[in-house]
């Protein structure tokens, strides 16, 4: 989706507000934004969205997040650059349908998630997670009899993509270096890659989902995908495959992910996210064995925010020229 958008003629007024992903703008990278601005440009830089509500007004430009309080004091705003991968926080009503165009990270994002993803299937399938977990006690005979029993290699399984965006072509491609065939579906026509020569359409959902031995899950969070694996969604897969989801929790009906690990309907689960966040102390996810998960952190990365702040310069070049925008998003979908 490429999309360009008129400002007013006149030096943009930018206004930066920090995340969680861009915690810190240098000397370095103001001047970058600087630069990519044009001259004249102003450029303010706050702590937070909250804080951005009192520079809000003249805003034409955000570079950040934009919660309802800061949308409402933006007037003149027609553009909003997102820092986070994830755009749902954004869907709601006033910003959508506003004209106010929005881009972001959209596929950038996800080498540093498969990375994880595959960290976490390793933890499963080579009984990492439970060697750490035993420490000395894993060095037992009968400890390590169990582990090497159970332990199963990646090579000429089945990795099932359901939803084929950043995260779902960097998990192919580490896929295909373990030896693994792919299969990808997608709500919408995209191109297929790394080691995906044809990406389906969801008609074939439960067919994937069927075969598969891994079941990666890299869905944006919409109204169509909120809870979408759910008691049926589970029954589909194998008794012995591993459900994997390293992108939006919400997509998960928890009590049922609960009763798939607790009868075996599954083999497993490894999880960066979960279907509430934090997940409570309480919940019956932690005590499975073979469910492994690390507390949504695989959205980081030493490249993440650079990576970003180079789109978002040249995408400040693009609304100076004319040109058309990188990672737009779209907004009625969702993503």
């Amino acid at each position: 989706m490429s999309l360009t958008i008129s400002v007013p003629d006149k030096p943009l007024n930018i206004l930066v507000t920090k995340t969680l992903t861009l915690p810190e703008v240098s000397v370095e990278d103001e001047a970058m934004i600087r630069e990519a601005a044009g001259p004249g440009a102003s450029l303010t830089i706050v702590d937070n969205p909250r804080e951005g509500i009192e520079h809000a007004a003249m805003a034409d430009v955000v570079l950040g997040i934009t919660p309802k309080s800061l949308f409402r004091a933006a007037p003149n705003l027609k553009w909003v650059h997102a820092t986070a991968s994830g755009v749902d926080m954004f869907m709601y009503e006033e910003f959508v349908e506003s004209n106010v165009v929005l881009t972001g990270e959209k596929g950038l994002v996800g080498g540093h998630l498969a990375d994880t993803a595959f960290g976490l299937l390793l933890a499963l399938t080579r009984r990492i997670k439970t060697a750490i977990e035993l420490g000395p006690d894993g060095w037992t005979l009968e400890n390590r009899e169990e582990m090497r029993f159970s332990e199963i290699e990646l090579e000429g399984l089945t990795m099932g993509i359901v939803g084929f965006g950043g995260t779902g072509r960097h998990l192919a491609r580490r896929a295909l270096a373990f030896g693994m065939t792919v299969r990808a579906v997608d709500a919408f026509p995209v191109e297929p890659s790394d080691g995906v020569e044809v990406v389906e359409g969801m008609d074939v959902l439960d067919e994937v989902i069927g075969i598969s031995d891994v079941l990666a899950v890299g869905l944006p969070l919409t109204n169509e995908t909120r809870g979408m694996c759910n008691d049926d969604f589970f029954s589909t897969m194998k008794p012995t495959a591993i459900f994997l989801n390293v992108t939006r929790g919400e997509i998960i009906d928890g009590p049922s992910l609960e009763r798939a690990l607790q009868n075996g309907t599954i083999g497993g689960a490894a999880l960066d996210v979960a279907p509430v966040e934090p997940l409570p102390a309480d919940s019956p996810l932690w005590g499975f064995k073979n469910c492994v998960m690390t507390p949504h952190t695989a959205g980081a990365s030493q490249h993440r925010g650079r990576r970003n702040l180079e789109r978002f310069c040249r995408n400040l070049v693009a609304v100076r020229t004319g040109g058309a925008l990188e990672g737009v998003v779209d907004k009625q979908a969702g993503f």
